[in-house]
């Protein structure tokens, strides 16, 4: 039996409010989570609601993941009747049903940003498009945001009329979703779009998901785009019982299509609704809730709130600020390492986060160099890596038959001798029947001028119906151990017998035991089960909080997190809030995103607030001179350690002012830490350039991508044919120029 006394007044009251509308305005570390669980509670208890009737939607699997715990532990028999879910594995429960009303098939593949990126690279040599003029991540982000807003590709080409640019990009649409379409795949947006066309399109599929879902409650609002605006008023318009919980002030997904209106113009939208506001806080001091608080007001585009705790005061804020980013970073490592010798800490207790992944490096650099261990998010994703993906393309063929963009990938790795001009002529037979790819692989023999490749095609085709007809007989994990073994895929691993192969059979081993874990975990374990499990996870929801390694990451990724030592670096002008931000057509709107950002990141911290700044930062090539961010000048002076306030300053936005240092030293009057440097001679003269063939000694063959020059070293990147990608400094790499043959 669950015991209301436990809540506070506000979320007694959420809690009882059952019917109709509800928007609870839940402040950051206010108990939401907690709520949420104790309402679908009393649901169930008090008001008889069948849990089959009760649907939990979230952002973020590990969110989700751990709502479904507490749901279980609070409701216990028949919670499992629940469905708690995030948006996209939703509808692809719901798609998995009837999607072949759309004409697609049910075992459909989900594509990865990588596939995407594919697919668009083929329909601009189709089309004959420019890429340097229309960038393929630039046509994606168009074809993404048209989808959120819910814009087919012929109504998109009909509101960009006139536009030339824009109606490229509407051809591009069109055959992207014909190329998706053609294979059998859906991408992320595609999910949520083609849910909202079934329900439009089909009511009867509607109606059954409306009396199912007679209850339903969205958290992190704030973050719903369009499209899922949408979703969720379709599904809820029968009954109307619909609980959101979100932060206005924590609004942070603009640039993915997150409407920001849709919790600000809710009450417009459901004019019944009851409004409560959750401003207890359960995570952090008064003193960092105090200069959260101060920040956020500055915005205009908001509902009135403010942040309370009866955790106590808490330590003041510090302020520090450095000559450069490599002193922000040494002292940061300093500092932690103290910490933890002293037994004050814990590694983990630790946050460093920044504007953007390219502050990164710095803080990785020192912290290696110190010691410390850390652990990065926003890097390279695990199912990104080159082995995981091709192991899964294997699978994705098994599954899905249609799945061109994945058997090209598979047909010669491991390598097999079937080369690109045979590919070629395999595809062009497949364009002229107007069949898959795959389905000419079987027709092989009828492809004019195959030659000897056809014994070859065929051992291929036979291996995966071989294992299609092993499938209901093997587990997922025991199907990719066949795949390495009969494949010949670890035979070749073993045989580069090097570190990096053994990484990367490694990563493969860490697939079979996520299969592993799959099979032991799911309801009712399958392949496709299995694929859109790996497709919906998220680089943050591997966080692994017994893990004991500081955390690096954006403040994109630290919402939702908690920790006891949060430093929020970069606190500059220009770099948070950006320059693009400032110098934009709409500032204000742009700004008012950022801060909500600052909000977001001071809103983390448990015990203790760090902010850190430079006087000078490495920008475009270019050291640029920065004044202290207007974020932390929003802060009450009184909040602040007195040894570490800064100082007012005028701000400027132009980097080349000859009186910008001076306004900067006014700015950063908090005594300098200055460590020890890390010494780098640069190399003076690079024998090679971006293109050429260069060799190193351990990770062999490869190509310059890109030479970028830093203060004190030239960083390269370069692909290397056998280690895949690395980043490098010139004078430690010792790159050797490879005369082409």
């Amino acid at each position: 039996m669950i015991d209301l006394e436990l809540l506070n007044k506000e979320q007694r009251e959420a809690v009882l409010h059952t019917k109709g509308p509800l928007l609870l305005l839940a402040g950051a570390g206010s108990g939401k989570t907690r709520v949420l669980m104790y309402r679908i509670a009393y649901l169930i208890e008090t008001c008889e609601v069948n849990p089959w009737n009760i649907l939990a939607i979230t952002f973020t699997n590990k969110a989700a993941g751990e709502m479904r715990e507490r749901v279980d532990k609070i409701v216990g028999e028949g919670s499992e009747n629940i469905w708690v879910s995030t948006f996209h594995s939703l509808c692809v429960r719901i798609l998995r049903r009837h999607i072949d009303k759309l004409g697609y098939e049910n075992q459909f593949t989900i594509y990865d940003a990588d596939d995407q990126k594919t697919v668009i690279k083929g329909i601009c040599g189709k089309l004959s498009i420019d890429t340097q003029i229309y960038k393929e991540k630039d046509l994606l982000r168009e074809i993404s945001h048209a989808k959120e807003k819910y814009q087919s590709p012929k109504e998109y080409q009909r509101l960009v009329k006139g536009d030339f640019r824009r109606e490229v990009i509407a051809n591009v649409y069109q055959e992207y979703q014909k190329e998706l379409k053609k294979n059998n795949a859906l991408d992320f947006d595609d999910l949520l779009y083609l849910t909202v066309e079934l329900f439009q399109n089909y009511p009867e599929v509607l109606l059954y998901y409306q009396d199912r879902f007679r209850y339903i409650m969205v958290d992190e609002y704030q973050d719903t785009n369009t499209v899922q605006f949408r979703l969720i008023g379709i599904l809820a318009k029968k009954y109307r019982n619909l609980c959101v919980v979100g932060d206005d002030d924590q609004s942070i997904y603009r640039f993915r299509g997150a409407n920001v209106g849709n919790i600000l113009n809710f009450e417009e939208e459901f004019p019944d609704t009851k409004v409560i506001k959750l401003e207890q806080n359960y995570r952090s001091t008064q003193h960092i809730l105090d200069a959260a608080n101060a920040v956020i007001q500055n915005n205009k585009g908001r509902k009135e709130k403010a942040l309370w705790t009866e955790n106590g005061q808490g330590e003041p804020l510090t302020f520090l600020c450095f000559q450069d980013a490599s002193q922000e970073a040494a002292y940061l490592a300093k500092e932690i390492l103290a910490k933890v010798e002293k037994g004050k800490a814990r590694y983990q207790d630790f946050a460093v986060l920044y504007r953007t992944n390219a502050q990164s490096r710095v803080f990785e650099e020192k912290f290696l160099l110190s010691n410390v261990p850390y652990k990065m998010i926003g890097g390279v994703n695990f199912y990104a890596r080159k082995e995981v993906k091709d192991i899964l393309a294997y699978l994705k063929v098994i599954d899905n038959g249609r799945d061109d963009l994945a058997v090209h990938r598979i047909i010669n790795v491991p390598k097999r001798s079937i080369g690109a001009v045979s590919v070629g002529k395999v595809q062009a037979y497949a364009n002229s029947q107007e069949i898959g790819f795959y389905q000419a692989l079987e027709e092989a023999s009828m492809v004019p001028g195959i030659g000897k490749v056809l014994t070859k095609i065929q051992a291929f085709v036979h291996l995966i119906e071989e294992f299609r007809a092993a499938l209901s007989k093997r587990k997922i994990y025991e199907l990719i151990e066949d795949i390495l073994e009969k494949s010949g895929y670890a035979q070749e691993l073993e045989e580069e017998g090097n570190e990096e192969a053994q990484a990367r059979m490694e990563n493969i081993q860490e697939l079979i035991h996520k299969a592993m874990i799959y099979e032991h975990t799911a309801k009712e374990p399958s392949l496709s089960g299995f694929l859109e499990e790996v497709a919906l996870v998220a680089d943050i929801d591997s966080l692994d909080e017994s893990d004991n390694r500081v955390l690096l990451l954006t403040l994109h990724n630290a919402k939702g997190l908690e920790f006891p030592y949060v430093y929020l670096t970069g606190m500059e002008d220009g770099v948070f809030p950006s320059f693009l931000s400032i110098l934009a057509e709409h500032s204000r709107e742009e700004i008012e995103e950022e801060r909500r950002l600052c909000y977001v990141g001071m809103t983390r911290a448990m015990k203790a607030l760090t902010m850190t700044a430079v006087h000078t930062r490495l920008m475009h090539g270019k050291n640029q001179r920065l004044v202290v961010s207007r974020f932390v000048q929003e802060v009450p002076r009184e909040l602040f350690r007195e040894k570490t306030m800064p100082s007012s300053v005028q701000r400027t936005t132009k980097s080349d002012n000859s009186t910008t240092y001076q306004k900067a030293r006014e700015a950063f009057r908090a005594k300098t830490f200055e460590p020890k440097q890390f010494k780098v001679t640069k190399a003076e003269a690079l024998e090679y350039q971006t293109g050429d063939r260069v060799s190193h000694i351990k990770f062999g063959i490869g190509t310059v991508l890109d030479i970028t020059e830093g203060g004190k070293d030239y960083e390269v990147k370069v692909d290397f044919d056998k280690a895949g990608i690395k980043k490098m400094f010139a004078s430690f790499a010792k790159l050797k120029k490879v005369e082409s043959l």
